[in-house]
């Protein structure tokens, strides 16, 4: 059955080095949560605390309610699938799904159907009497989860899972994490640098920077409401507008920019006189505006195009970015003119700092 999970203030020290700092968070019950982050920001400490091979410096980790402090990983409702997945190579499929229950002393026939339950779980039955390392490297992955799952944990920690993997295999086993997840109710914490691993399989992320949460909410409110500069520069790519704020009022805010002065939302309550950037997505700019009260308008030369497929990403001087789909038709964006753009204000955000 799974359980949630909270961290309360919790923070992890070595030495003078702060990895994680005063993180408070509930993970519910049966949720797919997400840490997501650059290298070195404390995602995977904060994995290693809840799992018990860590004991944070200070606050608390609670699963089901009940304080971890003292307990160790083998005695945690937990399971951790690490980022090489530790699989016996010279062990069968079977072997390796049922060594955790062999370990607790379960009987040589409860673990045989266990096993076969689980590979019918992970879509690879038939395969019991496989050597790992005879299977691909989707295969070893879903081998991996029905491992631990095995042992029925509460709640499924896994480290990174999929960067060993190729692109359209991450994809693929993006949608068989996320339905298994579904399928067995478990409490799922999944840590990647990968935002769009994050963004399509979670029902909820936490942003990580310098071992600080900057900020928890779904995919959608993660994408187009960040809260932070770090937000909203990490997830997604956006154009930066950077200047003072000159006008501030009624949820809005208008900054001073090189590109003349653009109006956008003001959540943080910036006031005239400080010092804000800006932030826009590339696909919410679009060629052909016209001034007036609601539209920001600006002039910029092209630089150069990338064709992508789907998209077509225009950049243009300044640092600026346009995406735009691909249409079979002629290229909007021809290098060496100066077009005229314009996005609404309701697409951008105003957020402190440079």
């Amino acid at each position: 059955m799974s359980q949630d999970v909270q961290l309360d203030s919790v923070t992890m020290r070595f030495g003078d080095t702060v990895a994680v700092r005063e993180v408070s968070l509930t993970i519910r019950a049966g949720e797919f949560f997400s840490f997501l982050g650059p290298s070195g920001c404390g995602k995977t400490t904060i994995l290693r605390m809840i799992s018990g091979f860590m004991e944070p410096t200070s606050g608390a980790v609670r699963i089901g309610g009940r304080d971890m402090r003292g307990i160790g990983p083998n005695r945690r409702p937990t399971a951790l699938i690490f980022q090489n997945l530790a699989l016996f190579p010279l062990m069968t499929v079977a072997e390796n799904i049922g060594f955790g229950l062999e370990v607790r002393g379960v009987p040589a026939g409860d673990r045989k159907r266990r096993v076969a339950e689980l590979l019918e779980l992970v879509a690879l039955p038939g395969t019991a009497d496989k050597r790992v390392t005879d299977l691909s490297g989707g295969q070893r992955q879903r081998i991996a989860i029905a491992r631990a799952l095995a042992v029925e944990p509460a709640v499924l920690l896994l480290d990174e899972p999929l960067s060993a993997l190729d692109l359209k295999l991450r994809q693929h086993m993006r949608a068989e994490l996320r339905e298994l997840q579904k399928r067995t109710g478990v409490t799922f914490i999944y840590i990647t640098h990968d935002q769009g691993e994050a963004l399509t399989m979670s029902d909820r992320i936490g942003v990580m920077s310098r071992g600080v949460l900057e900020q928890v909410g779904d995919g959608q409110a993660i994408y187009d409401h960040p809260e932070t500069a770090f937000v909203a520069s990490f997830v997604g790519e956006s154009n930066r507008f950077a200047g003072p704020v000159v006008e501030a009022a009624d949820g809005w805010a208008v900054l001073d920019t090189g590109f003349g002065r653009l109006r956008g939302r003001n959540p943080r309550r910036l006031a005239p006189g400080d010092h804000a950037t800006l932030f826009v997505r590339p696909e919410r700019l679009s060629l052909g505006w016209s001034e007036n009260t609601l539209n920001n308008v600006l002039d910029a030369r092209v630089s150069h195009r990338d064709f992508e497929g789907a998209f077509v990403n225009a950049f243009l001087d300044g640092g600026l970015t346009v995406q735009v789909p691909h249409l079979g038709q002629e290229p909007a964006f021809v290098p060496g003119e100066t077009v005229r753009l314009g996005f609404r204000a309701e697409d951008a955000v105003a957020l402190p700092g440079a």
